[in-house]
C-alpha cells in the first residue's frame, strides 16, 4: 500500500509518518513545503491513500487561509480527478469550523472541496475535525498552549495565562495517529463522511499549568504523578519530551553516615516509596518493626543477611541474599527486622515501603533482632 502524507513535517505529520514507517507493507511518501510540485503530482498518481494534513494556521495575510487550506485541498482533488484515479482521502480539519473565523471558514471550504471530489468520483473521503492536540514534537509558542506551557516550565520560563478558568478540550497525538492508521488500513468504502470524534479531556488553563508545574516539581518532591489516570500519563510523557537533551538527568538528596548512604528515589500517596542504600561491610541496618507498614527489600549488589524475629519470640529467621539473585524479601508487620552486609564490598539495596515517610508518624519501633533484652532490663 502506498500512502501520501501532506504536511509530513508538521506536528501530526511527523508522528503519523513515524508510525506508518513501522507498518509492514506500507510505503510512505512524505510531502511538505520543501518538496516540488512534480513530486506531489507523481505521488498523487501512485498513492492508494492520501492523508492531507498540510494547511495554514498562522498566515501573513487573511487571504492565505483560503489559499493554504481550501485552495490547496481543491488543487489536490482536481489533480486526482484529472488523473482518473480515486484514492481514499483523509482530511485534517478543525472544530473551529463552527467558530465563524477566517481559519475555520477555510477549513469548512476544504471539507466541501473533498465532498465535491467524492461525489464526482465515488471515492471515499473522511474528515477529522480535530480539537486541541498535544503530544511530542508539537512546536511551542505557536498554536498549542500545552506545548508552550511544557516548554516554558521545562526551561524555567514564566507561564502567562490570560484566563486561568478558560476550559480547553485536549486530544492526545497518539489517539490521532492510531485512528488515522486504522482508517488507512480499513477496507475502502465510498462517499464522504466525518470520522467519529476522538477521545479528549477537558481542563482549565490554570489546572493545566498547575499540573505541568507539578511534573517539574517532582524532581525535588520525588512524588510521581498518578499514572492510573490516562490523561496525566500522556501529559507527563508530553512534558518530558520538552526537556533539553542535557537535562534528562537529576540528582537525589543523599544522606550519609558511618553506615553508608541512602537516598529516596520516587514516592506516591497511593504507591508508597522506593529508596536505595549503600551499606558498608559489617554494618547492620534496621533493628525495628512496624505495626501496619509493610516493606520489600532486594539486594542488587553485594551479599547480606536479612533477619527477622517475631515480637515476643526468641526465634530468629535468616534469609541470605546476594545481588545476582534479584530475590525480593517481604517484611511483614510485627517482626523486628534487620539487614547486615556480610560481604567484603558495599551492599546496594532497593527498599519499597507501602507509604511515604512521615516524620511525624514514622510507625517505626526500634528493637534489636538478636540479643533481645529481658523485660527486667528495659
Amino acid at each position: 500500500m502506498e500512502v501520501l502524507v501532506t504536511g509530513a513535517k508538521g506536528f501530526v505529520g511527523q508522528n503519523l509518518c513515524m508510525a506508518l514507517n513501522w507498518v509492514d507493507g506500507v510505503e510512505v511518501y512524505e510531502y511538505d513545503i520543501d518538496n516540488t510540485t512534480a513530486q506531489l503530482a507523481e505521488w498523487l498518481q501512485k498513492s492508494d491513500v492520501i492523508v492531507h494534513l498540510a494547511g495554514v494556521n498562522r498566515p501573513q495575510s487573511v487571504e492565505d487561509f483560503h489559499t493554504g487550506n481550501a485552495g490547496f485541498t481543491g488543487d489536490i482533488c482536481r489533480q486526482l480527478t484529472e488523473n482518473g484515479n480515486s484514492p481514499k482521502v483523509i482530511l485534517s480539519s478543525s472544530i473551529q469550523v463552527d467558530l465563524n473565523n477566517p481559519y475555520g471558514d477555510s477549513k469548512r471550504e476544504a471539507e466541501e472541496e473533498l465532498r465535491s471530489y467524492c461525489e464526482q468520483t465515488g471515492a471515499e473521503g473522511v474528515v477529522y475535525r480535530f480539537k486541541n492536540l498535544f503530544g511530542k514534537l508539537c512546536r511551542p509558542n505557536y498554536n498549542s498552549v500545552t506545548a508552550t506551557f511544557c516548554y516554558n516550565i521545562t526551561h524555567d520560563l514564566p507561564v502567562q495565562i490570560s484566563d486561568p478558568a478558560k476550559e480547553i478540550d485536549l486530544t492526545y497525538i497518539d489517539d490521532v495517529v492510531a485512528a488515522i492508521t486504522d482508517e488507512i488500513m480499513a477496507v475502502n468504502q465510498s462517499g464522504f463522511r466525518f470520522a467519529e470524534a476522538l477521545p479528549s479531556h477537558k481542563i482549565t488553563l490554570g489546572e493545566l499549568a498547575e499540573k505541568i508545574q507539578s511534573f517539574r516539581d517532582s524532581r525535588t518532591s520525588l512524588i510521581v504523578p498518578d499514572f492510573g489516570d490516562p490523561f496525566t500519563k500522556r501529559l507527563y510523557a508530553t512534558y518530558l519530551s520538552y526537556l533539553d537533551e542535557d537535562n534528562f538527568g537529576y540528582g537525589l538528596d543523599i544522606k550519609s553516615d558511618n553506615r553508608g548512604c541512602l537516598a529516596e528515589f520516587i514516592k506516591s500517596p497511593g504507591f508508597g516509596q522506593i529508596f536505595v542504600s549503600r551499606t558498608k561491610p559489617g554494618i547492620t541496618r534496621g533493628d525495628h518493626f512496624h505495626n501496619t507498614k509493610t516493606e520489600k527489600f532486594m539486594v542488587v549488589e553485594g551479599k547480606g543477611i536479612i533477619r527477622f524475629r517475631k515480637i515476643n519470640s526468641d526465634h530468629v529467621i535468616e534469609y541470605p541474599v546476594e545481588g545476582n539473585q534479584f530475590k525480593v524479601i517481604d517484611i511483614p508487620p510485627g517482626y523486628t527486622h534487620s539487614i547486615e552486609n556480610v560481604g567484603d564490598t558495599e551492599m546496594v539495596t532497593l527498599f519499597w515501603a507501602c507509604e511515604m515517610f512521615n516524620p511525624d508518624r514514622t510507625e517505626t519501633y526500634f528493637e534489636k533482632v538478636i540479643n533481645k533484652p529481658k523485660k527486667s532490663d528495659k
